[in-house]
């Protein structure tokens, strides 16, 4: 199940993205399919397809950002989550062979590219949340238990 939490940043990515999206891509395709309907048999004509299919893409995206975005409730940064590991929070943390990981906690809808941002529905984000700094956290993973060790803790980039 997805958490329908989002940070301020991520929020405004995706209504970017709706925006660009509605009122640049999908009028500039809308005229490279005219145009190519207007050259005749749209069967053998390739400009009309792929643009047609890019079409319906851009349509799908715009309905599921649209319904999503009507979803999701905006979490910002609140100076009472100092000290402790809440959404939105930017972690270091460390095993004990000393390989270290550093990555943000946000919501489902922003980890998509991004190699330092997990999603606050994985089991390292369960089990961090309310943690604080020096203390010591069991995520249990298929391989069995890991145990990793909180370096530090903050909110703002």
């Amino acid at each position: 199940m997805k958490t329908n939490l989002i940070t301020r940043e991520g929020f405004n990515k995706l209504q970017d993205e709706l925006t660009f999206l509605w009122k640049e891509e999908r009028p500039e395709v809308t005229k490279k399919v005219t145009w190519a309907a207007s050259l005749g048999d749209r069967s053998e004509n390739a400009d009309y397809q792929y643009n047609k299919k890019r079409l319906r893409e851009i349509d799908r995206r715009v309905r599921y950002l649209r319904k999503r975005l009507d979803q999701v409730k905006v979490v910002d940064y609140s100076p009472q989550q100092d000290g402790k590991i809440f959404f939105g929070a930017f972690v270091e943390i460390e095993n004990e062979q000393g390989d270290t990981l550093s990555f943000r906690i946000v919501g489902p809808d922003e980890i998509f590219g991004r190699n330092d941002y997990i999603s606050i529905d994985s089991p390292m984000a369960r089990a961090l949340i309310k943690k604080e700094v020096d203390e010591d956290v069991i995520v249990k993973t298929p391989d069995g238990d890991k145990e990793w060790f909180v370096n530090s803790i903050r909110y703002q980039v």
